[in-house]
């Protein structure tokens, strides 16, 4: 199956469009569930129930572990098109009704 030329345009458009919405939809649910999470600690944590951790605790893991994501995150921003218009646009359509 050939698409015809005059539609052929629509393509590059298109796909990070999509791609945006989708990454969108992600960003913002996954926004809300660290925001959940984090009350949760806390709340956790002023009751009694467990100990919220010391600043010097959370640098010491920050640093084992942002170098690690550093790297992932190094070779995943190349899959992504966020240069693209289209895909900023769909990225703020879905973060914003996702």
């Amino acid at each position: 199956m050939e698409i015809p030329v005059e539609y052929a345009w629509i393509i590059p458009l298109v796909i990070p469009f999509i791609v945006g919405l989708l990454v969108g939809v992600i960003v913002k649910r996954a926004a809300k569930l660290i925001l959940v999470l984090v009350a949760l600690i806390i709340f956790l944590g002023a009751v009694g129930y467990t100990q919220l951790p010391t600043i010097n605790g959370i640098l010491a893991k920050a640093l084992v572990y942002l170098p690690l994501i550093k790297k992932e995150a190094g070779t995943l921003s190349n899959i992504l098109p966020y240069s693209s218009a289209t895909f900023l646009i769909g990225l703020a359509i879905g973060i914003w009704k996702g």
